[in-house]
């Protein structure tokens, strides 16, 4: 049961109430950030409000014991507040979200009303709308590792052992044209085969976007030239926007020996018969002589 302090309850229990809500806003890099609905900032627990970011609180429901609930704030992006590059570089994900409800004629007066997570940033045009997830959602997350046919490594990490500052898996170019928000041409890296750089990790070195990253989904080659789709889009492209990339893995165990010579370091279960093989039964077309099952 939550108690409200004393004058917050005397406030609330008068025939008007002045209340509104905060956001505090802690980033993963340490940036702190106060937010209000209220038309004019605020100033408590040596922290800024403001009211220029346009936060507003959708509805939701709280409920008790570990559901998974969420909600979700919208706001437009303004230099002094929220910028889209801020947000398209990631600096959000993850960030802790404070929620308070507020006397904004007494600061002093307020109450915690929960502490959530930034989950899924969406953009559109000028403004942004983020999904604020209970923090029980972690209970959800995988511990440990699972059995599985497929690497559960990240390529290049500790256990994977593949050095991606070789060469032979980095790549650099530039946009040649901008086909759409994440399609583009690009040049230099026309000596790899298509699909080499699918699941990679394209780093913008010049232009709006200079030093993001963007996973790409795809990598193909054609009579008009090479073409890179991205998973999410970046900041506005120009022709010209350099970049460097490295080698993408679909997490196989093919791919993992003929692409990087690295099987013997594989972090999946390749051997492990698939479900329709475990469900299956023996009949006479099919083949049971003990042989490895593997991608």
């Amino acid at each position: 049961m939550r108690t409200l302090p004393t004058a917050l309850a005397e406030h609330l229990d008068g025939d008007a109430t002045t209340m509104c809500h905060c956001w505090r806003v802690t980033r993963r890099d340490g940036v702190v950030l106060g937010f209000t609905e209220h038309d004019h900032d605020l100033s408590f627990g040596g922290t800024d409000f403001w009211a220029a970011s346009g936060f507003q609180a959708a509805d939701s429901e709280a409920a008790s014991g570990l559901s998974v609930e969420a909600g979700e704030v919208t706001g437009g992006f303004s230099n002094a507040a929220i910028s889209e590059a801020d947000v398209v570089a990631g600096r959000y994900d993850g960030a802790r979200v404070e929620v308070f409800q507020v006397n904004w004629q007494a600061p002093d007066q307020r109450i915690l009303l929960r502490v959530q997570e930034i989950g899924d940033v969406v953009r559109a045009g000028g403004a942004f709308r983020a999904e604020l997830r209970r923090l029980t959602h972690r209970l959800d997350q995988v511990q440990g590792r699972i059995y599985g046919r497929r690497c559960d490594a990240v390529l290049g990490e500790r256990r994977c052992t593949v050095d991606l500052n070789n060469p032979a898996y980095r790549g650099s170019g530039a946009v040649v044209a901008v086909l759409g928000q994440v399609r583009l041409r690009v040049s230099g890296i026309d000596a790899a085969v298509a699909g080499f750089y699918r699941y990679g990790v394209l780093r913008f070195a010049g232009g709006a976007n200079a030093g993001h990253a963007c996973d790409i989904e795809d990598h193909r080659k054609g009579a008009d030239g090479v073409t890179v789709s991205l998973w999410l889009p970046p900041l506005p492209l120009t022709v010209g926007d350099t970049f460097t990339v490295t080698a993408g893995c679909d997490k196989s165990f093919g791919t993992c020996g003929k692409k990087f010579a690295n099987a013997l370091n594989f972090q999946g279960f390749p051997h492990m018969p698939g479900t329709d093989f475990a469900f299956g039964y023996a009949d006479g077309d099919a083949v049971h002589d003990g042989r490895a099952l593997y991608e």
